[in-house]
């Protein structure tokens, strides 16, 4: 990175760091490391291991004082959407932080500064890089700027949780395959039909729930298997 890229990336975070080189490091991808074998700056693994971490203390913190009354689950579950890897690939977006990664070649040729997936990675990790040189507070300055739209979207009473869309980001990171929604069972009238929809990951049942629609039952079995995913509980027995 030219001393003009850093400056640029600086001014979009606004944040100008004491020690640059942990945004080097920030946005230094593994594969970059492997082709270059370049020893004088680590990959972002690391990075946005603690990236992680701050950022859910963060948003926890933030979540708490602004939902004074809500109870630890919808927390959780408001949590869980704010620091989703959708949403922190928007924001990566928003700063064009593909623009400034280090890929190996092969990463370049699969489009990685466009992955969401990556994107994420490298935003936990260029927070953690703000905390480690500014401390928390410079952390949360610009965590919160940038996670102040979506917030914002929790306040929106018509706006509730995509717990499909979660569990598909979920068992992408985690399995690297989608979950099988399937309607096993349908009972009742035409008018007041009750769907049972199962939900399968990697051909292995986690969970079953009934709704008015394939829609909600749907949604109620994608929470209940993100439930079971997040606590690490076992699938549904067959």
């Amino acid at each position: 990175m030219s001393p003009a890229d850093l400056a640029s990336l600086q001014e979009r975070l606004a944040y100008f760091f004491q020690a640059p080189a942990r945004l080097r490091q920030a946005v230094t991808h593994k594969s970059y490391i492997n082709e270059t074998k370049d020893k004088t700056v680590e990959d972002n693994e690391r990075m946005e291991f603690l990236g992680d971490a701050v950022l859910d203390l963060i948003i926890s913190e933030a979540l708490v004082e602004r939902f004074p009354d809500s109870p630890e689950g919808d927390l959780s579950k408001m949590k869980s959407r704010v620091v989703s890897e959708g949403t922190l690939a928007r924001i990566a977006k928003g700063i064009d932080l593909g623009r400034y990664l280090y890929l190996g070649r092969g990463e370049e040729r699969t489009l990685g500064r466009e992955k969401s997936s990556l994107l994420a990675d490298a935003t936990e990790a260029v927070i953690a890089a703000i905390y480690l040189d500014g401390g928390l507070p410079a952390a949360r300055d610009v965590v919160i700027r940038e996670f102040e739209p979506f917030l914002q979207e929790l306040t929106r009473p018509e706006v509730t949780v995509d717990y499909k869309t979660e569990l598909q980001e979920l068992c992408q990171k985690k399995f690297e395959s989608l979950p099988a929604y399937q309607v096993i069972r349908e009972t009742g009238p035409d008018h007041q039909k009750l769907f049972e929809v199962e939900i399968r990951i990697q051909n292995t049942s986690y969970a079953t729930a009934t709704g008015k629609s394939k829609k909600e039952a749907e949604q109620r079995a994608a929470q209940i298997a993100l439930d079971k995913l997040r606590k690490g509980e076992p699938p549904a027995a067959e």
